[in-house]
């Protein structure tokens, strides 16, 4: 299943992953299997300064999750993340405006005031309480 997204002047396109490209301020905000992440060495996904996993909109999973791995994530980000919409066959299609984290997806069950990645990873991957997916059409840019 995929999500609609109306995008540059009435174009509509179909969405179904969020991909994230976070730049992680403290690792040491996470913990993974029970165990502070102190150096960002413990999460999936993590690459330099960044956290770079894709949702799957529908289900909540991030995709490639390694089985048996939870993760307790609390990550500033402030100013330092980009976060794109992609279609099925994770293409590109619309690239997140502002200039804080997309909290209706990011922040679970909690307010980050833009400012924050807030979730929890079961051992499957599923992301704790994942919400509904909603867009605000005004929030999203196409990608050429």
């Amino acid at each position: 299943m995929s999500y609609t997204i109306e995008i540059m002047q009435s174009t509509q396109v179909e969405v179904a992953y969020l991909e994230v490209d976070a730049g992680v301020r403290y690792w040491e905000d996470a913990t993974v299997n029970g165990e502070v992440d102190t150096e960002g060495t413990l999460i999936p996904f993590g690459t330099g300064d960044s956290w770079v996993p894709v949702i799957d909109l529908k289900t909540g999973n991030i995709q490639g999750w390694p089985a048996g791995t939870t993760a307790d994530i609390h990550y500033k980000v402030c100013d330092a993340g980009e976060y794109w919409l992609l279609d099925a066959n994770k293409k590109r299609v619309a690239k997140w405006s502002g200039h804080y984290v997309p909290d209706h997806f990011l922040s679970i069950g909690q307010n980050g005031y833009g400012d924050y990645i807030i979730m929890t990873v079961c051992d499957d991957g599923h992301i704790q309480d994942w919400p509904i997916p909603s867009f605000s059409d005004d929030e999203w840019e196409a990608v050429a």
